[in-house]
């Protein structure tokens, strides 16, 4: 797929970088894929977001032979402008198998920091085979009436607000109309699913103000997108619940992965 790494500063380009081969080096493990994962990936950063960097790593052979359980995350502190974290590999498979939203979007991400090896390859040749619309859809359901009941319910609304919960509705209608995993790029989003109209005209002025860095200007209830949220989270709340069919089961194609990508790096 397209690396559009270009849209990040070359100086965090070699930041991130350098955290990645710490990571190795600390945790003794390798990354096989390494993406920008937060609003930078979603087409609609702040002037001054920060880096949400996602990662899946690969312990060495032994890691999987051992009696006790091992931590199968790895997270980096926290600062003003990372945030670094990671899954192992056999976490990351079984959480693919069931439609996880989160590794859906990295594999989808065009803000790639690091690829190694073939297994980010191969999961995006299964992708479409491990999509679960229902799995996605309740994600981005919920997703969007959490954040609609915590910041959407007063008469001021901040800027950036809206976007949690316009970007999963959105998600939500493209699963709708495609029944295929929805691209991370909110233009994306908005391009093939919202028609030339008021809807857009307010959407598109929220975006300009965001990306100026205006998100955290408080704005009075608007007269589109207020009514368009209200209107399409009654209809995917119900929608939802037809969405009952059943998904392949990649388990045996996933353990034959999980082999051969140990033997492939670790060789």
């Amino acid at each position: 797929m397209q690396n559009s790494i270009e849209r990040v500063d070359g100086r965090l380009r070699e930041r991130i970088k350098e955290e990645l081969k710490i990571i190795e080096e600390t945790y003794d493990v390798k990354i096989c894929l390494a993406v920008e994962s937060g609003s930078r990936a979603w087409g609609f950063p702040s002037t001054d977001s920060d880096y949400d960097v996602r990662f899946l790593y690969v312990p060495r052979k032994e890691w999987y032979w051992a009696m006790e359980e091992h931590r199968d995350v790895i997270e980096r502190p926290i600062d003003d402008v990372l945030d670094i974290s990671g899954w192992e590999l056999r976490k990351a498979l079984r959480l693919f198998n069931k439609s996880n939203p989160s590794i859906m979007e990295w594999l989808s991400s065009d803000i790639i920091y690091a690829e190694s090896f073939s297994l980010a390859k191969q999961l995006r040749e299964l992708k479409d085979r491990a999509f679960y619309p229902a799995a996605l859809m309740y994600h981005y359901i919920n997703m969007a009436k959490r954040n609609e009941s915590h910041h959407l319910r007063g008469e001021k609304v901040r800027i950036k607000k809206y976007f949690y919960v316009l970007r999963p509705l959105l998600a939500c209608q493209w699963i709708e109309r495609y029944r295929t995993v929805p691209p991370m790029d909110f233009h994306e989003l908005l391009k093939e699913l919202v028609e030339e109209g008021p809807l857009l005209t307010e959407i598109h002025e929220l975006l300009k103000r965001k990306m100026d860095g205006e998100e955290m200007d408080v704005e009075n209830r608007l007269a589109y997108v207020h009514p368009f949220i209200d209107k399409e989270l009654l209809r995917f709340d119900e929608l939802v619940k037809s969405y009952n069919q059943p998904k392949d089961n990649l388990m045996q194609e996933l353990n034959e992965l999980l082999q051969s990508t140990l033997d492939e790096v670790w060789a």
